[in-house]
């Protein structure tokens, strides 16, 4: 139980004391009237005695009472009808609430910290007015009458006659059969004569003379001269004097109801509203606040019902609880006791002090002494009662009978004079004056009689009063019997049927057990009383129960919030709203966060009914609110209820205040951070042939990867047009923006581009919402022409034309427990600032679906206008260590962007665009440009990682045809028809690179697109041809490309569009290449020698795309220094033709170039009989592109090696290199769809050493991995590329793992060119000369710049026996050893003689050359290898 004001001690001597009744004449009750007071309530603040008072007891003990109180009550003919008692109580309980701003205690239980009211005031004032108006009955004498006070004025005409009329009256009452109440204690009551006399009106020796007269005739130990109202009440009241009587009377006791009269006449009629007092009761209405009051189901049940009017009282309900505050608000204005002094408060109070001395206290003393007598005289005893106490107490005990065996005779009535109600009666007089052993003593023999007389009632009153003296006893020398408690509760309840006797036993038991810390066992007998007949009792007795499990020594807490539970819904029962409220908010503080969601939901749920009814509508909403937004473990239908009632409550609440701010809606809910705003226009679909550019959508996912490329591609094309250097303002455009984009600045946007914000709504519950006239609602700040601000705040959408439009999505359905994206736009008419501030939206459910006019609506159950906002946090700043070691976050601008003037709009639509490519082919596309702006625009670039893809022509190309019209098979190459004599040697043609955009110092990647006039005007649109060349790897390829573009106003604002194409490659034709120097003797044009080629080209086309076979047509060489002369091994068949996986080879002799340096000759090599222009567009384009794609290659794996090689190494190393690059054109034969067509194509081969394979497309990856130290270790990967299924692994240590100082064998091999002439077969007539002497000359080139000392040896050193089988033996004659120098590029003949024995086949390559730089003084030698066997047959004739 929660702690009370007063301890037990002091509460049950309170709750039981002598009773006194006032009877007074019409001008006593004038006077005291005065005051705004009866004579009752005159004497309430002074009616507890200041000192101790003495009595005797019957053995003549004297005997202490402390405290002592008297109950001075005005005469009443008839009981209290029980409404009025209910209504009474209901009143004091709802009149009592918290105080406002009470601190409460905080319990720690386990992992709960509870703010609880330790004290429930309400409870206290209700048992104190429970226990004062209990009615008297006729089994106990605790509250009958032992005295009457006869109250007469001194004003009256004759004092002493009325007094004579008040103790007639008074007898009549007492003795007359017609009345029945009040009760009396004994038919001698002490009468006790009082005049009153008006100090401020009245004649005062008047006064004394009659209160002389009194004196004489009533004795003065029985009348009282009582002076009050010193003072007018009119007279101006500066002195302020303190008004005792308030607190007395605001408790509203019963006396309320009298009226001020004497007599029969005194009772107001009760009876017509009793009728409105029993509807109060739990028990008498069957729907009080919208819980049925039927207990079929659960009485926790929910209530389901869909209609929100349910949950709402009846504002009668509410009158009970209201009632008392009038009536104080009623009261406020009266001061009681305005004509009384501190004098007379002083009067009165001794008043009292003589009343009970001299005449209450010897009356009830004489009273014990008669009644013992008279005990003693019937029972036949020889001493008093007292001593006979413990004989009888002790004695052999007669066995109590259990209540279930004993017969239901609590209807059995003993007359007043029967002796085992005096013993009684003796009992309670010992009770009120606080004689408790001898209370016990009486009690208990009482209690015999009574169960021996199996007169139930009687015998339950004596068992309790007994428990109750046996615990107050002085030095308690017995313990508390409960058991007598628990019997005299059972036998009330459940055979007596007397609900108010039991409810007083529990009520006093409870605070007995609670003072013994017994809290289990107050709770259990708290609980047990709880019942239907009396909600509001039950409510105050499980709210007891739940503070005696929180109070316990390891507290309940769980035990506490259930019946705190159902303390607040019989509260609610009761009418009793707050009080309901309030158990409802305490409970919720042990469920809240524990996982307990279906108690929660329940708890909210009735905290947003309750608090609806007392109008609390904020609480209300936020009761609902928590309902929806926690996880809700309810069924759909459970849902639906709560979101209907939420709605309810909420359009309740908006329509107190339409006017107001829209309230924030908590459904759906939105992931503001998963926000993602698009500035632009959507992009239109394909239109036949015709596909817009990708550019930027919210259809696409965002990439890390693939936006950091789009930044490069940016950055390139605007360092390019900032001629090499990126401005330091310059800031990556971004059309769209997310969570993962750098919203740290303002966004800009174009006037009439519209901003489409995209809002993640999730509905959390199981059943569908329903949005409508959804919306953004912004806030915009105009800028305009002048320099003004104007601001407009949009709330609503009106039909004028503004500043910014705004759409809105009529319907926008979110099905249960769906995430959903809603895309809303907004149209920028005007310069400034806009702020997105959250969507605004009708909230509603949906109640069927219906067509209107052919189109279908969702119909509404109800809905209600909110909004909610956009609040985004920015990113965790950690640049600072005040950042790091604080939580700090950046700024989050996404919805705020910045309005600009403006600007050109590019639309570009791909003509014919594939979608699949054979490796290397080309095709021939369309691009159309269009500016649907109202600007021109101009500058136009396009930017992208793969140049070698496309290429809108050379600036000497053709002319661009006007629209694609061409024919499928028409050739995309600029062709001319040769003659057939032509076809062996090379068709010559020159280009400079300048011509096709890939210049030196120039970025490849960013090439400028060639509209004509260089602007594109508003409306305007161009088409261009765009020629594509399918990637050398085969798979799916994403190109990016980034569409540059300014507008030409002064201050440019660049702006770019994206295109993604996918194009998929499969496999066409694998070229390989090698190039070799020839061994033979110089011809007539060249001195720098001469160059054999060898192409083999393979199918590697698995006829998966339809390919019948490829025609190798041309093959073109294109370099500044080398040509193709003549292809060598022409085989008949001109047109090669390759099948799938064959290998077709060529060998071409390249000859030097006479042209300068700065132009490339082109020479084609035609196997048809049409020549395709190599140094044309677009053949050239893609020539230049795959170059200019490879030397940056070669860059960044020559920037990767250390620049320490030395310029020697470097001249040997020229020596090996060559420049000739080899393009394969061809053309592949498929069927599609029963019909042929003709794909072209080419292949490079960028031949670059000597003796060294290149290929036309990448080969497999080759990982090298160096073993050393643990700092030596190098990856040395090839190419970049995702390593294929197979790969080759090398695995070596090196020695030293720095880059080596001398030249590679193979590059000091090509330093000296050697080449043997002789006769390939020599005759020779061995029988006549037995040695054969053949010439051979031996010619020695110089390949390098720089002079060269040569050194060649003849000697044999071949030791393999193998070499000396295979080729014979022969001699060299003459000089074995040779030391000469060549100059730059110079060629040595040396005349040698070869001498042979015997027949056979010889090699002649056996010299050995030395080699080495003439200025170095490193000699780097090394034998000069000769590039193939000299093979002489030698004859005999």
């Amino acid at each position: 139980m929660a702690q009370c004001v007063q301890s037990v001690q002091e509460l049950i001597p309170d709750s039981f004391v002598p009773c006194v009744a006032a009877l007074c004449s019409d001008e006593a009750e004038r006077l005291t009237r005065l005051n705004h007071l009866s004579f009752a309530e005159l004497l309430k603040p002074f009616s507890r005695l200041t000192s101790e008072v003495h009595m005797r007891d019957p053995n003549n003990q004297l005997h202490v009472i402390k405290n002592l109180k008297i109950a001075v009550s005005n005469i009443i003919t008839q009981p209290p009808q029980p409404g009025a008692i209910r209504k009474l109580l209901n009143d004091v309980v709802s009149g009592s609430q918290p105080a406002e701003g009470l601190v409460a205690n905080v319990i720690t239980a386990g992992d709960y910290d509870l703010n609880i009211s330790a004290t429930t005031p309400w409870f206290e004032s209700y048992r104190e007015t429970f226990l004062q108006s209990m009615p008297a009955s006729d089994h106990e004498f605790l509250n009958h009458y032992l005295a009457c006070m006869l109250v007469a004025s001194s004003s009256e005409a004759e004092p002493v006659e009325q007094f004579s009329k008040l103790s007639q009256e008074q007898h009549r009452i007492q003795h007359n059969s017609d009345y029945s109440y009040p009760k009396w204690f004994i038919p001698n009551t002490l009468k006790y004569y009082v005049l009153l006399h008006d100090v401020s009106a009245g004649d005062e020796q008047r006064a004394e003379s009659i209160y002389e007269e009194m004196k004489q005739k009533y004795g003065t130990q029985g009348c009282y001269l009582l002076k009050i109202n010193s003072r007018t009440s009119n007279r101006a009241s500066d002195e302020q004097i303190p008004d005792p009587w308030s607190q007395y009377l605001q408790k509203n006791s019963i006396q309320n109801q009298e009226s001020y009269e004497d007599g029969p006449c005194t009772i107001t009629s009760n009876k017509n509203s009793d009728s409105n007092l029993l509807s109060l009761d739990g028990l008498d209405n069957e729907v009080k606040d919208g819980l049925p009051n039927n207990f079929r189901a659960h009485p926790l049940q929910l209530d389901s019902s869909s209609d929100p009017s349910n949950s709402i009282d009846d504002p009668d309900h509410v009158k009970s609880a209201s009632s008392l505050h009038e009536t104080k608000k009623a009261n406020t204005g009266i001061i009681h006791g305005a004509c009384l002094t501190l004098t007379d408060h002083d009067r009165i109070r001794q008043f009292i002090q003589e009343f009970t001395f001299r005449g209450l206290l010897p009356h009830i003393e004489k009273t014990i002494r008669q009644l013992n007598d008279q005990l003693i005289s019937r029972k036949g005893l020889s001493r008093s009662l007292f001593s006979a106490t413990k004989k009888w107490f002790s004695g052999s005990k007669v066995p109590e009978k259990s209540i279930n065996e004993l017969k239901n005779t609590s209807g059995l009535l003993y007359p007043p004079e029967a002796p085992e109600l005096q013993i009684r009666k003796m009992a309670d007089l010992c009770f009120l004056v606080q004689h408790y052993d001898l209370a016990y003593s009486c009690y208990h023999t009482a209690k015999k009689d009574f169960l021996n007389d199996q007169a139930m009632l009687y015998a339950a009153g004596a068992l309790e009063m007994a428990a109750v003296s046996a615990f107050l006893q002085p030095g308690a020398p017995r313990p508390y019997p409960a058991h007598y408690m628990d019997t005299a509760i059972q036998t009330y309840r459940d055979i007596c049927k007397n609900m108010v006797l039991a409810e007083r036993c529990v009520l006093l038991s409870a605070e007995i057990l609670k003072s013994q810390s017994k809290y289990s066992e107050a709770a259990a007998l708290l609980i047990r009383l709880t019942s239907e007949d009396s909600d509001l009792r039950s409510a105050l007795l499980l709210e007891q129960a739940a503070h005696c499990f929180i109070n316990m020594k390891s507290p309940m807490v769980r035990k506490y919030a259930f019946h705190m539970i159902l303390a607040g819904h019989r509260f609610s029962k009761a009418g009793q709203k707050k009080h309901a409220l309030r158990c409802y908010c305490q409970a919720m503080q042990v469920y809240k966060g524990k996982g307990w969601s279906l108690a929660e939901d329940h708890i909210n749920f009735t905290i947003g009914r309750q608090s609806y009814t007392l109008r609390q509508l904020d609480n209300a909403v936020s009761a609902f609110r928590h309902i929806l937004i926690n996880e809700s473990k309810q069924s759909a239908a459970q849902q639906g209820a709560f979101l209907r009632e939420y709605l309810y409550v909420y359009k309740n609440v908006s329509q107190l205040s339409p006017d107001g701010p829209l309230p924030q809606l908590p459904l759906p809910y939105i992931n503001s951070s998963a926000t993602r705003v698009f500035f632009g226009h959507d992009r239109r679909p394909a239109d036949g042939e015709k596909q817009a550019a990708t550019h930027v959508s919210l259809d696409q996912e965002y990439d890390s990867e693939s936006s950091q490329q789009w930044r490069e591609l940016e950055e390139q094309v605007v360092a390019v047009v900032n001629r090499g250097v990126i401005p330091s303002n310059f800031y990556p455009t971004q059309y769209c923006l997310n969570s993962y984009s750098d919203n740290s600045r303002f966004p800009l946007a174009v006037v009439e581009e519209p901003i489409t914000v995209e809002v993640a709504f999730r509905n959390p519950l199981k059943v569908p919402l329903l949005l409508t006239d959804l919306s953004l609602l912004w806030k915009f700040q105009s800028k305009d022409s002048s320099g003004k601000d104007n601001e407009e705040v949009k709330e609503l959408v009106t039909g004028e034309p503004e500043m910014i439009g705004t759409e809105v999505i009529s319907e926008f359905l979110i099905n249960g427990e769906e995430s959903k994206v809603a895309r809303l736009k907004l149209f920028p008419h005007h310069m400034g600032e806009l702020h997105i501030l959250g969507v605004v939206y009708n909230l509603g459910t949906i109640q069927g679906y219906m067509t209107v006019d052919g189109i279908g609506k969702h119909s509404l159950s109800m809905s209600v206008r909110g909004r909610q906002d956009l609040e985004i946090q920015g990113p965790r700043l950690n640049n600072t260590k005040e950042e790091k070691t604080s939580i700090k976050y950046g700024p989050d601008r996404r919805l705020d962007p910045i309005i600009t003037a403006e600007m050109p709009l590019l639309e570009v639509f791909f003509i014919h665009f594939p979608t699949g490519l054979l490796c290397g082919e080309i095709r021939k596309a369309y691009v159309e440009f269009v500016n649907v702006s109202k600007c021109p625009l101009t500058g136009l670039k396009v930017v992208s990682k793969r140049p070698e893809f496309f290429t809108f022509g050379g600036n000497t190309a053709v002319l661009t045809p006007l629209s694609p019209s061409a024919s499928e098979n028409c050739s995309a190459y600029k062709t001319v028809v040769t003659d057939s004599t032509s076809v062996c040697t090379a068709l010559i043609s020159s280009a400079s690179s300048v011509d096709f955009g890939t210049g030196i110092g120039s970025q490849p990647e960013v090439i400028p697109v060639p509209l004509p006039d260089t602007v594109l005007l508003p409306g305007a649109s161009v088409q261009l041809p765009m020629w594509l060349r399918g990637p050398d790897e085969e798979g799916v390829h994403e190109i990016n490309f980034l569409f540059y573009y300014e507008s030409v106003k002064k201050q440019p604002k660049i702006r770019i569009l994206r295109h993604t194409a996918v194009i998929c490659t499969s496999r066409s034709l694998n070229v390989r290449a090698t190039v070799c120097r020839s061994n033979s003797l110089e011809d007539e044009e060249g001195r720098g020698g001469n160059m054999l080629v060898f192409v083999d080209v393979e199918n590697t086309n698995t006829s998966e795309a339809g390919v019948k076979e490829f025609h190798i047509v041309q093959v073109s060489s294109s370099s500044k220094h080398w040509r193709l002369q003549k292809s060598v091994n022409l085989s008949e068949n001109k047109d090669a033709k390759l099948a799938s996986r064959e290998k077709g080879k060529f060998c071409f002799k390249a000859i030097r170039c006479k042209e300068k340096e700065e132009k490339y000759t082109f020479a084609d090599i035609i196997f048809g009989n049409e020549q395709i222009i190599s140094s044309a567009s677009p053949c050239a384009d893609f020539f230049y592109r795959s170059l200019s794609s490879e030397l940056k290659k070669a860059q960044l794996s020559v920037h990767a090696e250390k620049q320490s090689i030395e310029d020697a190494v470097r001249l040997i190393q020229k020596c090996s290199e060559v420049d000739l690059n080899i393009v394969v054109l061809w053309k592949a034969y498929v069927v599609e769809d029963s019909k042929q067509l003709i794909l072209e194509g080419q292949h490079h081969v960028l031949l670059r050493t000597i003796g060294k394979e290149a290929f036309s497309c990448p080969q497999k990856q080759v990982i090298t991995v160096f073993f050393g130290s643990s700092s030596d270790f190098e990856y040395l990967i090839q190419d970049h590329r995702e390593p294929p299924e197979m790969e080759l692994l090398k695995f070596f240590r090196p020695e030293n793992t720095t880059v080596p100082l001398r030249p590679s064998v193979e590059q000091l091999s090509n330093l000296i060119k050697t080449s043997l002439h002789y006769p390939e077969s020599f005759n020779h007539p061995f029988h006549q000369k037995s040695l054969c002497l053949v010439p051979v000359t031996l010619l020695l080139s110089n390949c390098s710049k720089a002079d060269v000392d040569v050194i060649v040896d003849l000697r044999h050193k071949t030791t393999s026996p193998e070499a000396l089988e295979i080729h014979g033996s022969f001699t060299w004659l003459g000089q074995t050893q040779y030391k000469l120098q060549l100059k730059s590029q110079e060629i040595h003949s040396l005349q040698l003689k070869a001498c042979f024995v015997h027949t056979g086949v010889y090699n002649l390559g056996t010299p050995r050359v030395f080699a080495k730089l003439s200025d170095q003084v490193t000699v780097f030698e090394t034998s000069q290898q000769n590039s193939m066997p000299a093979l002489i047959i030698i004859n005999n004739v």
